[in-house]
Order: C-alpha cells, then sequence, then structure tokens
C-alpha cells in the first residue's frame, strides 16, 4: 500500500510540475507512475479496494486537466504561459502588388539589392529583385516585371 501511494504521489507532483516544464516528458512520467500505482494496487490489494484507486487516478488527472487548460490560462499567472489570440489585423506578409498599378513605374531601393531587397513605389513597400545584378540604397530602378511575391527591377 505505501509503494501505492508513493507512486500516486510522486505522479501528482510530476503533473504538477508539467505546466512549468516544455514538452510532456514530466506529464509522461506522473502518468507512467500513476499507472504502475493502479498495476500494483491490483496485484497488492482486493479488487474493491484496486478499482478505488482507479477512480482516484481518473478523478486526479481529470482535476489536473481541468485546471490547466480551463482554469490556468484565465488567470493572471497562467496568461504568462499561454498564448493568447494572435493579432488578427495584421498579416505576416506585405500586401501584393497589382501588375497593371506596378509595371513600368520608377521605384527607389530601400535597402541594398544583392540581388534581392526591398523597394519602394508611390510610397509602398515591396519586395523585389534585381536583375542588373547589386543595386545600391537609394539608387532609382524600373520595375519591369512582377513575380509570384516580388517585383522584377532593373535599371532605367
Amino acid at each position: 500500500m505505501n509503494l501505492v501511494l508513493i507512486l500516486f504521489v510522486m505522479g501528482i507532483v510530476f503533473l504538477g510540475l508539467e505546466i512549468f516544464a516544455p514538452g510532456v516528458v514530466l506529464g509522461v512520467l506522473g502518468g507512467i507512475a500513476m499507472v504502475a500505482g493502479c498495476v500494483l494496487a491490483f496485484i497488492n490489494l482486493s479488487v474493491g479496494s484496486a478499482s478505488l484507486v482507479v477512480v482516484a487516478a481518473f478523478v486526479v488527472l481529470g482535476c489536473f486537466l481541468y485546471a490547466e487548460f480551463v482554469i490556468l490560462p484565465k488567470s493572471r499567472f497562467g496568461k504568462k504561459f499561454f498564448l493568447a489570440g494572435g493579432d488578427r489585423s495584421k498579416t505576416s506578409q506585405p500586401t501584393l502588388a497589382a501588375k497593371e498599378e506596378v509595371v513600368g513605374k520608377m521605384c527607389v531601393t530601400l535597402t541594398a539589392l544583392a540581388p534581392s531587397g526591398y523597394v519602394q513605389v508611390d510610397g509602398k513597400r515591396f519586395e523585389a529583385f534585381s536583375q542588373s545584378g547589386f543595386a545600391a540604397k537609394g539608387e532609382a530602378l524600373r520595375v519591369v516585371s512582377l513575380d509570384n511575391f516580388r517585383l522584377i527591377v532593373t535599371n532605367p
């Protein structure tokens, strides 16, 4: 009975520490300890007592899961561990240029193009590729075509 209790306490401690540790290692160790405690309960105790141990294991596991995924994310302490919903107003990709709006226009390099970098066309920033090789920052170039996600520029 003492070994069953020790394994349960170890399982509870590992499950509690799993909240603070990255990965699932401590959670898995806690689960293994609790399963081992249940197995030892069936070996060393009567079926009725062992069944109570299994029910207790499920109750403890349910309480930890509820606390970790429902209560903790709403607490001030838990907000440091969970990601909040992202800012949906911005995108990770810059807006794509419309071919008819940029092809043939002059642009200014915002960064050195070696051969890729950023240019500005009509006050908007776009990623660009220089067909004529290296272009220094501040150089005036002409947009000749459009690739999937970038402008193709060359010397005027």
